[in-house]
C-alpha cells in the first residue's frame, strides 16, 4: 500500500529537480542578456570616430576609396554617408560578411574639419542542407523516394558589431592616406596643412 506513495514521492522529486534545472537555465540566459548592455560603459577612449583635417564630403570620399581599395562593394555613397560590404569564407560551410557604415559630420566651428563615425557589423552564415525527395507513380498509388541531392542555403547564425580597436585604427589610417592625397596630391590651396593632416 505504501508503494504508490513511494512512486509519487519519487516522481515529485524528479519533477522538482527538472524545474530547478529549467529555472537555473533561464536565470543564466537572463544574466547573459543583461551583461551585454551593462558592459556598455560609453568610455571616451573606446571611440568609433576620428577627426580629420578635411570637410565632410572629402572625408566620406576618402572613406569610399579606402573601402574600394580593400575589395568592399559600395552600396550607398553621398557627401555624408558611405555604406559597403565584403564577404569572406573562412571554411567550406561558414560564410562571414562585414557591413560598413561611415557617417561624416562637419565641425560646427570649423567647416574644414570633420568627424568620421564608423560602425562595422560582422554577420556569420552557416550552410544548411535540406534533402529533397521525389514521388514515383505506381498503379496503387505513389511512392516517395529520398534522393541524394540537396538544396543548400545560407542561414544567418550570428551578428555582432566589431569592437572598437585595431580594426578601426587600420581603417582610419587608410582613410587618412586618401584624405592627404585629396588635400595635398594636386598642390592645392590647402597644401600648407599637409604636414599636419592626421586623424585625432
Amino acid at each position: 500500500m505504501n508503494l504508490p506513495r513511494a512512486r509519487w514521492r519519487h516522481a515529485s522529486l524528479w519533477a522538482s529537480l527538472l524545474l530547478a534545472l529549467v529555472a537555473a537555465g533561464c536565470s543564466t540566459e537572463t544574466r547573459k542578456a543583461a551583461s551585454v548592455y551593462q558592459n556598455e560603459h560609453f568610455k571616451a577612449d573606446e571611440t568609433y570616430s576620428r577627426l580629420f583635417d578635411a570637410d565632410a564630403a572629402s572625408t566620406c570620399e576618402a572613406a569610399r576609396l579606402a573601402l574600394l581599395s580593400q575589395g568592399y562593394v559600395i552600396n550607398t555613397s553621398s557627401k555624408d554617408v558611405v555604406t559597403g560590404n565584403k564577404r569572406f569564407q573562412p571554411d567550406g560551410e561558414m560564410h562571414v560578411e562585414i557591413n560598413f557604415t561611415v557617417t561624416c559630420t562637419a565641425d560646427p566651428r570649423e567647416p574644414k574639419l570633420s568627424t568620421a563615425f564608423v560602425n562595422a557589423v560582422q554577420e556569420r552564415y552557416a550552410l544548411k542542407k535540406a534533402s529533397t525527395s521525389a514521388s514515383v507513380g505506381l498503379p496503387l498509388g505513389s511512392l516517395s523516394i529520398p534522393l541524394s541531392s540537396s538544396d543548400d542555403s545560407l542561414v544567418r547564425v550570428g551578428s555582432e558589431t566589431i569592437p572598437a580597436g585595431s580594426f578601426y585604427d587600420r581603417f582610419f589610417a587608410l582613410v587618412q592616406r586618401y584624405v592627404r592625397e585629396q588635400t595635398c596630391g594636386d598642390g592645392g590651396s590647402d597644401a600648407s596643412r599637409c604636414d599636419s593632416t592626421s586623424p585625432q
